[in-house]
């Protein structure tokens, strides 16, 4: 009779050990966007968010202590996704390709879009999540190392953010009706609107079907750009200061 042997076996897979025990803080607020993503910030719930990681909701609280927190994760876990090279000389072209990754990551995430723009104003400065903050940081490096005193790069951050929210706001509001339709008044649904008290904005029809969020976006940092370059001032170099 021969003894059986565990030799050979293979441990134990981990898919068989406890899920909670692979809980991780990343896992929920990953799931959290996966959520609003599909159903917009009113479908995220604690019990919805627990169904969706086979969980009891009352377990997620350790991850998140209440909702508004759990909106600050998701937020700032997008934001950490916005990477700023602090060393790049050009600054105005860093400042491009920020704008336009800001822009990518919003149009893949268009349900968040609204938790972006007012998250930041429900939680003071100080006691924002610092995924939300790195960004900002990082421009200020970048900015005052190409010659801007902190207080101006504050307000370049604040001004290219500005834009960005509104242009990415009103680039979604960009719906086509019909998109089958040829004529650029019934493809927008213009065509509802009365001719009297919207002539201008119906015969702007054109205009508008022809809309191009990316080419808009480069259009508007050209001004926005140009604009701070021109306000440039390099700060005193210290030596030359003590030297006079």
């Amino acid at each position: 009779m021969s003894i059986p042997t565990t030799r050979g076996r293979s441990r134990p897979d981990t898919a068989t050990e406890p899920k909670e025990d692979r809980l991780t803080r990343a896992i929920v607020l990953a799931t959290a966007l996966e959520i609003i993503d599909r159903e917009g910030v009113e479908g995220l719930t604690m019990r919805r968010l627990g169904h969706a990681l086979g969980r009891d909701p009352m377990t997620l609280y350790r991850h998140a202590p209440n909702k508004a927190a759990l909106l600050d994760g998701v937020v700032e876990i997008l934001l950490d996704q916005l990477s700023v090279d602090t060393d790049d000389a050009d600054w105005a072209a860093q400042l491009r390709t920020v704008a336009r990754d800001f822009r990518a990551l919003t149009l893949a995430h268009p349900r968040v879009l609204p938790l972006l723009v007012t998250r930041p104003l429900a939680t003071p400065l100080g006691l924002r999540p610092l995924g939300t903050l790195r960004p900002l940081e990082a421009m200020l490096q970048l900015l005052t190392r190409a010659g801007f005193s902190p207080a101006d790069a504050l307000h370049m951050y604040r001004a290219l953010f500005g834009f960005l929210y509104g242009h990415v706001l009103n680039e979604l509001q960009e719906l086509v009706e019909r998109p089958d339709e040829t004529t650029d008044l019934l493809r927008l649904g213009l065509h509802r609107l009365p001719i009297a008290e919207f002539a201008i904005l119906r015969e702007l029809a054109p205009v508008l079907a022809s809309y191009d969020g990316a080419t808009e976006l480069e259009r508007g940092l050209d001004i926005l750009l140009t604009g701070l370059t021109a306000a440039l001032v390099h700060a005193p170099d210290t030596l030359d200061t003590a030297l006079t």
